[in-house]
């Protein structure tokens, strides 16, 4: 059996340093993100199909989640400024990506490939999916946004802007987004005293 190089490049994902061109209090690699990003994702879809009438399938949410950056493993994280500095460079960094993922795509067995491809190639998932994981994104990235400004890092004051922006307009298109920003956001950046005086007094 002939082997595989994908899962020693899904391994190196902890060495790619995010927000890597900003000072920042607490450090983030994409492996964490993504990680986030899953969770976040999950929790959408759950929220999405309990009040808002979906039918997603929450796990697979999460897994795209899981390889919704696996392009970084060939290409590093790229800044969101360069990457949407204009038309032109998306364009171009869009091409990288779209490489990138088939690359990672053709280490993997043959036979894996077809259901592989959905979940790794981007421009293959389901849209409805990839809306959620693109919100999730957002979301995880506004969470990283508020703990670095909770801990004055003026780093983050433009970034934060910019995601407010994003979300208001998630908000209209997937309620399921305000309704998690309504029940988790503020406890993302509690003190572990605020978060188990909170537990204690739900407990009560």
């Amino acid at each position: 059996m002939k082997p595989s190089t994908f899962m020693a490049w899904i391994t190196r994902m902890p060495l790619l340093e995010r927000w890597a061109l900003m000072h920042c209090f607490q450090k983030e690699n994409v492996s964490e993100h993504c990680h986030q990003v899953a969770v976040i994702a999950h929790l959408l879809v759950v929220i999405k199909n309990k009040r808002f009438g979906g039918n997603l399938n929450p796990e697979k949410a999460a897994t795209i989640a899981l390889y919704h950056e696996v392009s970084e493993t060939k290409l590093q994280d790229i800044n969101s400024n360069t990457k949407y500095h204009s038309p032109e460079f998306t364009k171009a960094f869009k091409k990288l990506e779209d490489l990138a993922e088939k690359e990672c795509l053709a280490t993997l067995p043959e036979d894996l490939r077809e259901e592989m491809e959905p979940l790794l190639v981007q421009t293959q998932v389901d849209p409805e999916y990839k809306a959620i994981v693109k919100a999730a994104d957002i979301l995880q990235a506004y969470v990283k946004t508020m703990n670095e400004l909770r801990f004055n890092n003026d780093e983050f004051h433009h970034v934060k802007d910019n995601l407010d922006k994003k979300l208001a307009q998630m908000e209209q298109e997937l309620p399921e987004v305000k309704c998690f920003i309504d029940i988790f956001l503020d406890s993302c950046t509690s003190t572990l005293d605020k978060l188990t005086e909170s537990e204690l007094n739900n407990e009560q």
